[in-house]
């Protein structure tokens, strides 16, 4: 295909722009036109965007009209915005009558109710908004000559719970459109066969088309190293301030990539602090208000500060051609994610993007390394793909009950075609419906549980019990469960953004905190607000809970693969290559193939470590596993620590023999106790509840708090715990605990290992791969805040690294 195959108009705005279409942007037509489901992969910068829309542009360029054509799903509410603004350009200036609307949460009811009336011709919108879109009675008159689905970012979506909603959201309008036409965009896909069966309707792949984009610019990476030596731990860059600020200063824009919001905040002010040239430097993150998140991102649109300090709130997809830099604090975790934050700068395809990593220690330095090895290698972290949740479905079923009463057999064969459900059984789908129409065995007395009803019985017809369940039901949809959060206001009412009530349950009137960028006094608590005022004293910072990112199994593998060949080491700076020499000579360093096992006494204690790089989380559980462990065998444990690449427990008497607290029962015994026992439990437990629909978040005029959603769910989960422990929401719990909070394939594969691969070395003291561990165990052993207390453990962490590099 070329160019003079586009419609006049379309042509004619290319030539007056002195641009041609991308080979790729022609192809997406070609399939379109042919009818094709199709999944893009090209780079950033590629024109992804466009060649989505190319086949809508030019089909409503030759036949102009009305109702709904095009629907664009985004990971990200900001995305949706962004795409409009770069979307509603091009169109403008062809003059052609198409109208581009995003609907989000935040979209005011009246255009929401206009929009399910009058349509535009495109529609850009989440996957939850369109779940509720698909909850009404008109949606099948709304939807009913949609011609095609744009899933933006797709790798953003298809392995978690909404990539579950959407994929039952995609089955459904296949069913009221069956001509619809199913498009994927994305730049990091390591397996794109996979992606196709998920995007598939019934999973065949075969029913999609792979399009690549031209590979592009060789993006420019480097690790960023301390003008004195790469520090002995700390996870977080913080000592390189002063240098971020002077890479801030030589380019146009910077954005600033940290892991977590704690940590933005954290660096935001150190930026601030050593930005002796006043630039206008901002923060953005998922927990400041709207107000302020829009107010940013339009400031970054016209060049108007100089860098950003951001988390994963900016990892997809927002076109912003001015950033020429990004750095990335800490280290990346995955070289997916490196690359698609990396892609941020310069988003032009010819252009390559500029990236500097900053890591925190020495153990960072060997994960950066590995990183860059990956994305010059072309290399992608590895995706699983897993069944989809109970939770979900039974939420995505009330959706299509509300919109109209359904028989049995007809949506069963309809979510079927979702790939997450291909292997859904006769048998749970029938426990699903069971629990919508009751609640389940224990709850079935109660009549706010009875959401659905079977007309007449045994018929396999079913209808919601009464009106207001899709009133409830669509006040409450949604997949995203916030911890239990209070707003941080000034006293004029202007909001900040939200905090976790755990920490606010920490903070008393006139204590101090860092968040939004500022130093913020707390006045009072006020119903679900935290009532402050601007302060220039030094602050605490605002701390949030969650799953951690964990290195990837893929960079994991690559940094042993590093550590066990010396040959490689010329690469690594003077310091870290000295450290692993040390390693070797003292003790040993970690093969691929095997588990290294350290113990040694220091200081009147007993130490294990033991080096298997799977992960903060995965160490983390095992870390609880194997002091509960150790308190049964007499070893008086004092307590563990993690991080990404080991794990370290200690305590009073020596721990002769180590695999016995590695042995694969851990995971039938400790595992199960420590999760029962646990908040784990009850935690996974509110989230299904609440996508399930269980437990209510809202009701008409008025939103319960956390505590409130919390005390529901606690009630619901003591009762089902007792008298139904088998209740398909205590299941749904289960799998998520084991699976997302702890990380068990990861948990499960480190004891397997032990059992076979094991390799103990006893030493008489500290070794120098220890030293990054130790140093965290003296660190969470002090009380924070005072400078004194700051420059014991400098003195402290440089006693220990002199112990453990000593030969004699």
């Amino acid at each position: 295909m070329t160019a003079p195959d586009l419609p006049p108009v379309v042509s004619s705005w290319f030539e007056g722009r002195g641009w041609q279409p991308r080979r790729h942007q022609l192809e997406m037509l070609e399939r379109a036109r042919a009818g094709r489901h199709a999944l893009l992969v090209a780079a950033t910068g590629a024109g992804k965007t466009l060649a989505g829309f190319l086949p809508t542009i030019c089909e409503l360029a030759d036949n102009p009209a009305e109702g709904l054509h095009t629907l664009y799903i985004s990971p990200l509410k900001a995305l949706a915005v962004d795409v409009q603004r770069n979307l509603l350009d091009p169109i403008g200036e062809m003059g052609l009558p198409i109208r581009v609307e995003t609907r989000t949460g935040d979209t005011p009811s009246d255009r929401k109710a206009r929009q399910r009336a009058k349509p535009p011709q495109v529609l850009l919108t989440t996957p939850e908004s369109l779940s509720l879109l698909l909850s009404y009675p008109d949606s099948f008159q709304m939807f009913a000559g949609l011609r095609t689905i744009v899933l933006d970012e797709i790798h953003a979506f298809a392995r978690d719970k909404r990539g579950d909603l959407l994929a039952l959201a995609l089955a459904r309008l296949q069913r009221i459109a069956p001509n619809l036409r199913r498009v994927g965009l994305s730049a990091t896909v390591a397996d794109p066969d996979a992606y196709r069966s998920w995007l598939a309707p019934d999973a065949d792949m075969d029913e999609v088309d792979v399009v690549l984009g031209a590979k592009g610019a060789e993006p420019q990476l480097d690790i960023l190293l301390p003008e004195n030596r790469v520090p002995w731990s700390g996870h977080s860059g913080r000592y390189a301030a002063k240098q971020v600020m002077a890479e801030i200063e030589k380019h146009k824009t910077t954005l600033v990539f940290c892991n977590t919001r704690g940590l933005a905040e954290l660096i935001f002010q150190d930026l601030w602090k050593v930005n002796d040239a006043g630039l206008p430097i901002g923060v953005h993150h998922g927990s400041l208000a709207l107000e302020a998140r829009r107010k940013v991102e339009a400031a970054m649109a016209d060049g108007r500060l100089r860098a950003l300090v951001c988390t994963s709130s900016l990892d997809l997809g927002i076109d912003w051609g001015n950033v020429d830099l990004v750095i990335q604090m800490g280290a990346p975790k995955g070289s997916s994610r490196l690359l698609q934050r990396i892609g941020r700068a310069n988003h032009r395809l010819d252009e390559p993007s500029h990236g500097t990593i900053v890591p925190g220690n020495r153990f960072e330095y060997l994960e950066a390394r590995a990183a860059l090895d990956a994305v010059e290698a072309g290399e992608l972290d590895p995706e699983i793909f897993r069944p989809g949740t109970l939770d979900t479905l039974a939420q995505h079923i009330l959706a299509c009950a509300c919109a109209a009463p359904f028989k049995e057999s007809e949506l069963l064969t309809e979510i079927r075609s979702a790939a997450p459900y291909a292997g859904l059984t006769d048998a749970i789908f029938a426990s699903v419906l069971s629990y919508i129409a009751t609640g389940g065995y224990a709850l079935r007395a109660y009549d706010k549980f009875r959401r659905l009803v079977e007309e007449p019985a045994g018929s396999g017809h079913w209808r919601i019990t009464r009106p207001n369940v899709a009133v409830q039901h669509r006040m409450n949809a949604g997949i995203i469960v916030d911890n239990p959060m209070l707003d941080v206001r000034f006293k004029n009412g202007r909001m900040l953004g939200r905090v976790e009530e755990g920490f606010a349950s920490t903070l008393s009137p006139g204590d101090h905190v860092f968040f939004a960028g500022l130093s913020l006094e707390v006045l009072q608590f006020k119903d679900s607000d935290i009532l402050v005022q601007a302060s220039s004293k030094e602050a605490r910072l605002v701390t949030y809970g969650g799953q951690r990112m964990s290195m990837t199994t893929h960079l994991a593998d690559r940094v042993k693969v590093m550590l066990s060949d010396p040959s490689d080491w010329h690469r690594f700076p003077d310091d870290v290559r000295e450290w692993l020499e040390v390693q070797q000579r003292r003790s040993r360093l970690p093969q691929p193939d095997e588990l290294l096992v350290e113990t040694f006494p220091h200081e009147g204690r007993h130490y294990l470590i033991m080096y298997s790089f799977e992960g903060w989380n995965a160490h983390q559980s095992l870390g609880m596993l194997v002091t509960k462990r150790m308190e049964k065998m007499g070893l008086k444990p004092l307590g563990f620590v993690a991080n990404d690449y080991a794990l370290s427990v200690y305590g009073l008497e020596p721990i002769g023999d180590p695999a016995p607290l590695l042995s694969p029962d851990i995971l039938e015994g400790e595992f199960v106790e420590w999760v029962e026992q646990s908040m784990l439990l009850k935690r996974a437990f509110r989230e299904v509840a609440v996508i399930g629909g269980l437990v209510e978040r809202q009701h008409p005029g008025k939103r319960k708090t956390g505590k409130q959603v919390s005390f529901s769910t606690d009630l619901i989960y003591d009762v089902l715990r007792k008298y139904e422990p088998e209740h398909l929401l205590m299941r749904a719990a289960w799998d998520d605990a084991r699976a997302r909070m702890t990380e068990l394939g990861r948990l499960a594969r480190l004891v397997e290992r032990a059992a076979a691969q094991m390799v103990h070395v006893h030493l008489s003291r500290v070794t120098p791969m220890a030293v990054p561990l130790m140093v965290v165990i003296g660190r969470e052993a002090l009380p924070s805040g005072a400078s004194a207390d700051e420059a014991l453990l400098v003195e402290a962490e440089s006693a220990i690294a002199e112990l453990a590099m000593r030969e004699d």
